[in-house]
């Protein structure tokens, strides 16, 4: 079956760098569009990135330039870079994986994974 497992979160200083890894199984990846959302508690869930099979991107207007999403279609693997941390950016971050390119919408993707919590401390 498929399986996305993050990894990658931790506690980081207000700031600072955490590079997200999501590693893909059960599917044939490069067929995938690939995205990271983000769910702080009591919010919904929200769009941070994707990028497409040919290694296409769209952001997320709250990432506001800090982030960069990036693939290894050979690994089977998405990464997020994020930068210059905020407390605000606290939350559990899941990657998904689309059949459509370039989706900004949480009902576009099939699979999720079980998130990996990023905390951001002042």
């Amino acid at each position: 079956q498929v399986q996305l497992v993050e990894s990658g979160g931790g506690l980081v200083q207000t700031g600072g760098s955490l590079r997200l890894s999501c590693a893909a199984s059960g599917l044939t990846f490069s067929n995938f569009g690939m995205g990271w959302f983000r769910q702080a508690p009591g919010k919904e869930r929200e769009f941070l990135a994707t990028i497409g099979w040919s290694g296409n991107t769209y952001y997320g207007d709250v990432t506001n330039g800090r982030f960069t999403i990036s693939r290894d279609n050979a690994k089977n693997t998405v990464y997020l870079q994020m930068n210059s941390l905020m407390p605000e950016d606290t939350a559990v971050y899941y990657c998904a994986a689309s059949p459509s390119a370039l989706a900004s919408r949480r009902d576009r993707y099939n699979y999720w994974g079980q998130g990996t919590q990023v905390t951001v401390s002042s």
